[in-house]
């Protein structure tokens, strides 16, 4: 057989492939699509938290005024959350993900420690506006639960499809690779038991 009969072959084998509905190629657009609508559902929730916390903190300083390193810190958590660029694209670079899901955390953080300030100030508490801005917050965080659940299962999803036989061939074909998904902040503190002094 020649060389250019060997070509033809090949070509008339990787078209048949292509084209069976074995391949794959339409389940790993179909999934992809669903972690980029997934990952946008998630920056829209932090987006939503990100653009919430300026309300709070502003309630807050007005009857906290000498927890201002509680405030300076939720501000600067927020400003560093903000400054990432969230993009569909981000899902794919792993340290990029990394640091987007950091400065997330360090928000979390932040907002607790300001919830724990609150407690401080009963007057606070009873103050209709922080009422309603902590109902929404608390939704909020209820509401990037879920989102990051719904991605964790996309990501989980086509990750799958592109590992398994053949849609991991033509996965290598088109160079998808399998994507970073959230992690659980401060994995080795959370694997210690806890300690007990009684």
């Amino acid at each position: 057989m020649t060389a250019n009969k060997k070509s033809i072959l090949g070509v008339l084998l990787l078209a048949l492939l292509f084209t069976g509905t074995n391949c794959g190629y339409n389940d790993i657009q179909s999934k992809d699509e669903q972690v980029k609508a997934a990952w946008a559902e998630v920056l829209s929730q932090y987006k939503r938290r990100a653009d919430l916390i300026p309300q709070l903190v502003k309630v807050v300083k007005a009857f906290a005024i000498q927890e201002k390193e509680v405030l300076v810190s939720v501000i600067e958590a927020r400003s560093k959350a903000t400054s990432i660029q969230a993009t569909p694209e981000l899902v794919n670079d792993p340290q990029a993900f990394n640091r987007f899901q950091q400065a997330q955390g360090e928000m979390s953080q932040a907002l607790s420690r300001l919830m724990v300030t609150v407690e401080r100030y009963p007057e606070l508490k009873s103050d209709q506006n922080f009422r309603d801005l902590q109902a929404q917050i608390e939704g909020t965080e209820n509401r990037i639960t879920v989102a990051r659940k719904r991605f964790i299962d996309a990501v989980q999803d086509y990750n799958t499809t592109i590992r398994q036989f053949p849609t991991n061939l033509t996965a290598k074909v088109f160079g998808y690779q399998t994507k970073e998904t959230f992690t659980v902040e401060n994995e080795e503190e959370m694997s210690k038991p806890p300690e007990i002094d009684l």
